[in-house]
C-alpha cells in the first residue's frame, strides 16, 4: 500500500539502530510529528549491561546511562513519555502513538498495542505480529507518509538502518498537519 495517509512500520533490535533511523528520517525531511517510537522500558538496559552479576551501584549507573541514551535517541521526537500498558508492561513512547497508547492505558484496555495499531489502520494480523516483537524486546517505529514517494523513501530508510519486518498500511483518517517535504 502506498499513498496519502500511509504509515510505514518497522521493528528495530536496539536503540543505536533507532538513532540511525531517526537521524536518516530527519535528514530526509520527515517531520518529528510524523514519527512514532515504542520502546519496552527494559530495552535500554539490555543494550548496555554486559554482566548479569552487576553490583547495585553499577546497575544504577547503567540504568541512568541507558535512560540518557534513550532520551538522546528520542530527543527529536514529539510527546515523549513513559506509560504502562495493562497486561504488557512499562514502555517509553514518542510521537502520535504515545497519545493512542496512553488513551488505551487510561481506559484499562487489554491488548493496548494491538488495539492502538489497528486503530491506526494496521491489519490485525500485522498488529499482533508487531506486538509480539515489542513484547520480546523489539522497538517499533512508524512513519506517517503523505505520498507514495515518501512511503518508498521511509521504507528504504528503515530497511537500510536495520529495520526488520518493514511494511506499510493505510492509516485511519486523521488530521495531519501539512508540510512541504521534498
Amino acid at each position: 500500500m502506498a499513498g496519502k495517509n500511509t504509515a510505514v512500520f518497522g521493528i528495530f533490535r536496539d536503540t543505536v539502530s533507532v538513532g540511525g533511523a531517526l537521524q536518516a528520517l530527519r535528514t530526509a525531511g520527515f517531520r518529528n510529528a510524523d514519527v512514532s517510537v515504542l520502546i519496552p522500558e527494559n530495552a535500554g538496559t539490555r543494550d548496555f549491561v554486559h554482566h548479569k552479576d552487576t553490583k547495585a551501584p553499577e546497575g544504577a549507573t547503567t540504568g541512568a546511562a541507558s535512560g540518557a541514551v534513550i532520551g538522546g535517541v528520542l530527543g527529536w521526537l514529539a510527546g515523549i513519555g513513559a506509560l504502562a500498558i495493562p497486561g504488557i508492561g512499562p514502555f517509553i513512547a514518542a510521537g502520535p502513538i504515545m497519545g493512542m497508547l496512553a488513551g488505551a492505558g487510561a481506559a484499562g484496555v487489554a491488548g493496548g498495542i494491538v488495539g492502538s495499531l489497528v486503530g491506526m489502520g494496521i491489519p490485525e494480523y500485522e498488529a499482533k505480529r508487531y506486538e509480539g516483537h515489542v513484547k520480546s524486546g523489539g522497538i517499533l517505529m512508524s512513519v506517517h507518509c503523505g505520498s507514495s514517494e515518501l512511503v518508498s523513501r521511509a521504507k528504504r530508510i528503515l530497511e537500510e538502518t536495520g529495520g526488520e519486518d518493514v511494511s506499510s498500511a493505510s492509516e485511519a483518517a486523521a488530521d495531519y498537519a501539512t508540510s512541504d517535504r521534498s
